[in-house]
């Protein structure tokens, strides 16, 4: 990947935080506020799509991973807010309260983060 370590991930050139993006698929809001074709802009259960079983869909992996289904890899995460009910506005500022992968913990965040 060509993102800028030293940056995090949202400060960056190329931000590598989920919730930005899908945050400006729903709201089609940009980071200076402008609003790009609003008619394009596409639902929260759409977005949420494209980043779980159509990525997994994209790699051959879809009866592994991309949604919770009995069988597949229990790969999750925590949010610090209900992203289907939440304030549009407020989905680009969504942060992951743990990750799970394959069952296990991977990520737990911190007070301080």
């Amino acid at each position: 990947s060509d993102h800028m370590v030293k940056n995090d991930s949202i400060t960056s050139i190329n931000p590598y935080n989920p919730f930005l993006s899908i945050g400006t698929m729903v709201t089609r809001k940009t980071e200076s506020g402008r609003i790009l074709v609003v008619e394009e802009a596409i639902s929260r259960e759409r977005a949420l799509q494209m980043y779980t079983i159509n990525g997994a869909y994209s790699t051959g992996e879809e009866d592994e991973k991309g949604s919770i289904e009995p069988g597949k890899l229990a790969d999750m995460v925590i949010l610090d807010r209900d992203y289907l009910i939440c304030d549009a506005a407020e989905i680009r500022d969504i942060k992951a309260e743990k990750t799970i992968l394959a069952g296990s913990v991977v990520y737990e965040r911190t007070i301080s983060e």
